[in-house]
């Protein structure tokens, strides 16, 4: 299973998501596109259907005409059009009707011929089929196809002609819509960092903008007073408690310090000893946290895994665990100490905590320590939500904790961009590791120059 690294900071899903100005942009030339295409289809539709409808009921009317005259006057036909050719056949003749006009229909039908060397002819045929007389009326429709080509082309010239025009009407709309929002966000920009961010409002409208740099002015004097509140109690809890801390470790060393302390007495003084001074380490880890800001130092890793596994040691009392160090000494760090002891003391503490027997081994990598127990292992629940403030782990058993040590070693983290992780073991137990961010040696010469 691979090891969970909660001290990264989490990707945020990539989505695309277009600007608000493109969006207004885009809905006026979509809106504009569909109305000019929907307009000039409904347009060619309608002309289209109209067109056919006249020339089908002028077909069959004339058609009729040509019949009724054909019966008072036989003798009477043969007149031709430029559009218009009307022909009859008689029950003699109507083997000389055209192939595809024989199993027409009474009705108007649209017909395609080609002669040869001639282009293709398009035309309405009106079929009269009587019982001794078949009568056909065509009419040339070339022209009135073109006609809808031209028409065809010109409605789409004239979509395309509202869609640039519905781009440009937009374009300019959303400037003018979107020039107080981009104000605002210019603003905000400014303020970006400032202490005492000065008011928004004055500077727009009373419009929806207003209304948004009024709500924002007032989340700005609530959030400003939280972070000064937030300040304060910081300063406050630092400077209060370390008052007593440093009396605690003044008396602790003049208790020490007497010739006639026997060796009880002298393990439970330092026992204080080593309690004070993981008091004062937290404080000051935890007064970086809340001013987010980072120390720098040059610690020696392997000093101060010594120093917390001894300390461990004095506290295991007859509990069948061996603490060890291992690996290339010579790592360093570029932070406090107090820092480095408090995110090592707490993955120590867990390991010494939740391993009943058998060994806890602190291994130095040329970037890196890697705490390694015996204990029960971890579960995959487990190692994905370790981390989580408040979180306390299946084996956590009625043990004593909140949950919150881890959550302490993963927001340090985050501060120096350091990575910790859990993993289960080889066989069994628990391989923590917290690797430190690679020097920056650019940082280093400019802070040497």
């Amino acid at each position: 299973m691979p090891a969970a690294e909660p001290s990264r900071r989490p990707h945020r899903a990539v989505r695309f998501r277009r600007r608000l100005r493109t969006r207004i942009v885009l809905s006026f030339v979509l809106l504009g596109t569909f109305l000019s295409a929907f307009i000039a289809a409904a347009t060619f539709y309608v002309q289209n259907r109209v067109e056919n409808r006249v020339i089908s009921d002028t077909l069959v009317k004339n058609n009729d005409l040509y019949a009724e005259g054909f019966y008072r006057d036989p003798d009477a036909l043969g007149v031709a059009f430029e559009k218009i050719q009307g022909r009859v056949f008689g029950p003699d003749k109507l083997d000389r009707v055209p192939p595809e006009w024989r199993d027409l229909p009474d009705g108007v039908h649209e017909l395609r011929a080609s002669d040869a060397g001639e282009d293709e002819r398009i035309y309405k045929l009106a079929v009269r089929k009587d019982p001794q007389y078949w009568f056909f009326l065509a009419y040339d429709i070339a022209e009135e196809r073109e006609s809808q080509n031209r028409l065809k082309t010109a409605l789409v010239v004239l979509v395309m002609l509202l869609s640039g025009l519905s781009l440009v009407v937009g374009w300019w709309s959303a400037s003018r819509v979107m020039s107080p929002v981009s104000e605002l966000a210019s603003r905000l920009r400014a303020y970006r960092g400032s202490s005492n961010p000065r008011p928004l409002a004055p500077h727009f409208p009373e419009d929806e903008v207003g209304e948004l740099a009024r709500a924002l002015d007032d989340y700005a004097e609530r959030l400003t007073e939280v972070v000064q509140r937030d300040r304060e109690f910081n300063a406050d809890v630092s400077h209060e408690l370390r008052t007593p801390l440093a009396v605690i470790r003044g008396s602790v060393e003049l208790m020490l310090s007497r010739p006639d302390l026997d060796d009880k007495s002298r393990a439970r003084i330092q026992r204080i000893q080593r309690a004070e001074q993981q008091c004062t380490d937290l404080i000051s880890a935890l007064l970086m946290l809340s001013r987010n800001e980072r120390g720098h130092g040059n610690t020696d890793v392997a000093r101060v895994v010594e120093q917390l596994l001894d300390s461990h040691r004095a506290q295991i009392g007859g509990k069948p665990l061996e603490l060890r160090m291992e690996g290339v000494a010579g790592l360093k760090v570029d932070a406090p100490e107090t820092v480095l002891s408090v995110a090592l003391g707490n993955l120590i503490g867990n390991a010494v905590k939740y391993t009943p027997q058998g060994e806890v081994v602190v291994r130095l990598l040329e970037d890196a320590v890697e705490v390694i127990d015996s204990g029960p292992g971890l579960s995959a629940q487990d190692a994905a939500r370790l981390f989580e403030r408040g979180y306390r782990g299946t084996h956590a058993g009625h043990s004593q904790g909140g949950g919150i040590g881890l959550s302490i070693v993963s927001r340090l983290c985050m501060l120096y961009e350091w990575q910790v992780g859990v993993r289960p073991g080889v066989e069994r137990g628990v391989v923590a590791t917290l690797r430190f961010a690679p020097a920056r040696e650019d940082a280093g010469a400019a802070a040497r120059a």
